[in-house]
C-alpha cells in the first residue's frame, strides 16, 4: 500500500511512529481514497463547500503548497482574461513566479510608504483608478489587478472600493489576503475580502487561524469575472498542486474552519489580549504602537487588531536585536522584525500570552539600556560598492528620545530629528519578465558590473518577501546597496540571490 508506512502504526517502522505518533501515521491517507475524496459528494467536497460558505466565496480550493501555490494559481488563471496585470509593488515573490509561468505583462502601482519605518502599506481606490485610467489612455488596458491586504503590519485596504474601481475598468481583482484568514469571523475584525467584492482571494489559513503549516485556501468571488475565471482556476490548481496532496493538511483546513465558526469566544479572548498588550505598551515610553499612527495614511481603511507592530527604536537598538533577545532570553517569538520595529501576532484561536510577552519586552528594554549590554549584534551593515562597511542598521530610525549613530552604534543625545531613508525604487523594465527569464544567454557579474544591466532573476529581501528586482528590470546602485544591507543582517536574506551576501548578479547577456 502507498504510502509505505501503510497508515498503520503497528505495521510501520518505529522511528516514524515515534516521530509522528500513531494517530499521525493513521491520518496520512493518500489521495483517491474511498470515503475521503473518491467519488461524488465526498467528505472533501463537503469540507470545500463549508469553507466557501464560511468565507463568503462561491467556491474554495484547499492548497497544500501554501499561499504561494494560491498566488501562482491565481496568476495563471487570470491570463484567461488577458495578459496585462496591474500589480501593487508590495507583492509576494510567489506572485512574481506566477507572472513568469503565465507570461503576464505586468505594470506596477506603488503603495503608500511609511518613510520613517520603511513600511509599505496599501492603495486607495483613487490611486488605483488613476493608474488604471492612465494605462487605458496609453492603449494598454489592464485585465486584472493584484493588491495586498492586509499588510505585514496589519494595515487593511478598502477592498470594497478597490473592487468597485477594478470592475468599473472591466478588470478582475485579486487580493493577497494571506495574513487575513480570520477576517469576517468577528464584528471587531475587517470583513472577508471575497465577501467585499474581490474575485480571487489568497488566504494563508495556517498563519493566524491554526491549520497546519503549508496549508492555505484560494477563494473565488461572485460576479461575471469570477464566473469566467472558475474553470481556469480549476485547471491552474491542478497544474500547481501535487498529485499526492496531503490529506492531513487538507483535514487541518477543515478543522480550522470549524474552529473559526465555533470559536467566537476564543477570537474575543485574542482580541482582548491584543488590546491589553497595546494599552500596556502605550504606558511605557520606551515603546510606540506603530498602528496608532495608521490613521494618517489614506490607504489604511481598517486595522487588524490581532497584529501589533511595535516601534522599538527608542531602545537604541534595531528591531532585529530586540527580536533576537526575545527569542534567546525569553523564548518569545515575534513574527518579524525591521530596523525599527517588531511585529507581534496573536493567533485568532490561540490563548494570548499577554503577561509573558509584556514581561519579556520590558526585560529586553531594561537590558538594552544597561551599560553592560553587548554591541548590537543584529545591526545591518551598510553596503558600499564591493565592500560591506560595519555599521548600525542602514535603515535605523532616530527618535526624539533616543537616536543611534549610523557609524559607531552608540546612542546620540535626545532631540535628533526622526529620519528614515526611502525604500529603493524599482529599475526600468527593459524586457518582459518571461523573456528575460528565458533569455538565450546569461552572465554572472559582480555587484559593480551589474549596475545598469538587465536582471534575469527575481530578488526579494526577506523580511518581508517583497520583490525588489524582477526579471527584465534594470539593476540600480540603490537596489544593490539595499539588497546587500539586508543580506548581511543576521535575520535577513535575499531570495533568488546568486550568493548569500549578494556580491554577484545573474543578468541577461548583452
Amino acid at each position: 500500500m502507498v504510502p509505505g508506512h501503510a497508515c498503520d502504526a503497528e505495521r510501520s517502522y518505529p522511528e516514524l511512529v515515534d516521530f509522528m505518533g500513531a494517530q499521525g501515521v493513521a491520518l496520512d491517507v493518500p489521495p483517491m481514497t474511498d470515503g475521503i475524496d473518491l467519488g461524488e459528494n465526498t467528505p472533501l467536497d463537503e469540507a470545500l463547500e463549508l469553507a466557501a460558505e464560511a468565507w463568503g466565496a462561491s467556491r474554495t480550493w484547499f492548497m497544500t503548497n501554501g499561499a504561494s501555490q494560491a498566488n501562482r494559481t491565481a496568476a495563471i488563471a487570470v491570463r484567461a482574461l488577458g495578459e496585462r496585470v496591474m500589480v501593487q509593488r508590495a507583492m509576494h515573490s510567489s506572485f512574481t513566479d506566477g507572472i513568469l509561468l503565465a507570461g503576464l505583462m505586468p505594470s506596477f502601482v506603488v503603495p503608500n510608504v511609511d518613510s520613517r519605518n520603511g513600511v509599505t502599506h496599501g492603495l486607495t481606490p483613487e490611486a488605483l483608478d488613476e493608474a488604471l485610467t492612465s494605462q487605458a489612455q496609453a492603449g494598454e488596458k489592464v485585465d486584472s489587478v493584484y493588491v495586498v491586504s492586509p499588510s505585514y503590519f496589519g494595515a487593511v485596504a478598502d477592498v470594497e472600493g478597490l473592487a468597485e474601481v477594478a470592475h468599473a475598468h472591466d478588470a478582475a481583482l485579486i487580493v493577497d489576503g494571506a495574513w487575513g484568514p480570520h477576517f469576517g469571523f468577528h464584528p471587531d475584525l475587517p470583513g472577508s475580502p471575497v465577501a467585499l467584492g474581490a474575485d480571487l482571494v489568497i488566504s494563508s489559513t495556517h498563519k493566524l487561524v491554526g491549520s497546519l503549516t503549508q496549508s492555505a485556501m484560494l477563494h473565488l468571488g461572485h460576479g461575471p469575472l469570477a464566473r469566467k475565471l472558475e474553470p481556469f482556476v480549476e485547471r491552474a490548481y491542478t497544474m500547481t498542486g501535487s498529485t499526492s496532496a496531503s490529506n492531513i493538511l487538507k483535514g487541518s483546513l477543515d478543522v480550522a474552519r470549524q474552529g473559526l465558526i465555533n470559536g467566537r469566544d476564543r477570537i474575543e479572548s485574542a482580541l482582548r489580549g491584543a488590546e491589553q498588550l497595546r494599552e500596556a505598551l502605550r504606558e511605557d515610553d520606551r515603546f510606540r504602537v506603530l498602528s496608532d499612527d495608521f490613521g494618517g495614511f489614506a490607504d489604511i481603511h481598517e486595522i487588524d487588531t490581532l497584529r501589533i507592530p511595535v516601534d522599538v527604536s527608542r531602545l537604541g537598538h534595531t528591531g532585529h536585536w530586540v527580536r533576537q533577545r526575545l527569542i534567546a532570553d525569553h523564548d518569545v517569538y515575534c513574527e518579524m522584525s525591521t530596523a525599527t520595529t517588531i511585529v507581534i501576532i496573536f493567533g485568532a484561536l490561540a490563548t494570548p500570552a499577554v503577561d509573558r510577552t509584556l514581561e519579556a519586552l520590558r526585560a529586553v528594554a531594561d537590558a538594552a539600556q544597561s551599560p553592560n549590554v553587548d554591541a548590537d549584534s543584529a545591526d545591518i551593515p551598510v553596503a558600499s560598492g564591493n565592500s560591506v562597511v560595519a555599521a548600525t542598521d542602514a535603515w535605523e530610525a532616530t527618535t526624539p528620545g533616543h537616536a543611534v549613530d549610523a557609524l559607531s552604534g552608540t546612542a546620540e543625545q535626545p532631540g535628533t530629528e526622526e529620519r528614515f531613508p526611502e525604500l529603493p525604487k524599482a529599475g526600468t523594465m527593459r524586457l518582459l519578465p518571461r523573456d528575460a527569464y528565458f533569455a538565450d544567454a546569461f552572465d554572472v557579474v559582480s555587484d559593480q558590473d551589474a549596475v545598469g544591466r538587465i536582471s534575469a532573476d527575481t530578488l526579494a529581501a526577506y523580511p518581508p518577501g517583497i520583490p525588489n528586482v524582477l526579471p527584465g528590470e534594470e539593476i540600480t546602485q540603490e537596489i544593490v546597496s539595499f539588497l546587500q544591507a539586508v543580506a548581511t543582517s543576521p535575520t535577513g536574506y535575499v531570495r533568488g540571490a546568486q550568493d548569500a551576501k549578494v556580491t554577484t548578479f545573474r543578468v541577461v547577456a548583452e
